[in-house]
């Protein structure tokens, strides 16, 4: 049976890190001070479902407050890749357009997937209030013929 498995080369291992609760307690303390340069880790991927709905699975991913145009589907061999992009939006400036507060940031999200059990050309893509989702109808598996070997 294929099974859809879930392609992150961003993904680390949840090792234990000694260092882990000293990131966290300085995080807590002194906030993010340099966010905007490396990235938010709740930016670093979006949470997706996947469910098997016999003749096709149906992928839903959450990517709230993204525009349509934002978000992009590439297949690439048995390779599905999701992104989406999101721009800086500034809430408060100052009479200098200087920025006084900033609540929403840029981030890049994405994904990928190994579709070597999916007819790639019959994906259909839906995007309806924050979440996207897929149709991935399954190959069909044939079985091999079964035949008498001969004993030599």
């Amino acid at each position: 049976m294929f099974e859809l498995t879930r392609r992150n080369n961003n993904r680390h291992i949840n090792a234990y890190n000694p260092f882990r609760e000293m990131e966290e307690f300085e995080r807590n303390f002194f906030g993010s001070p340099f966010g905007e340069f490396f990235g938010s880790p709740d930016l670093a991927e979006f949470k997706t479902d996947l469910t098997d709905e016999g003749d096709h699975y149906l992928l839903e991913a959450d990517l709230p407050g993204f525009e349509k145009k934002d978000i992009k589907l590439d297949v690439s061999g048995d390779t599905l890749t999701i992104s989406a992009e999101r721009r800086s939006r500034f809430e408060k400036k100052d009479d200098k357009n200087k920025i006084i507060h900033r609540e929403r940031s840029y981030g890049s999200y994405s994904r990928q997937f190994d579709v070597s059990g999916i007819k790639t050309d019959k994906i259909k893509a839906k995007y309806d209030n924050g979440v996207l989702k897929l149709t991935l109808p399954k190959k069909e598996t044939s079985c091999p013929e079964s035949h008498t070997l001969e004993i030599e």
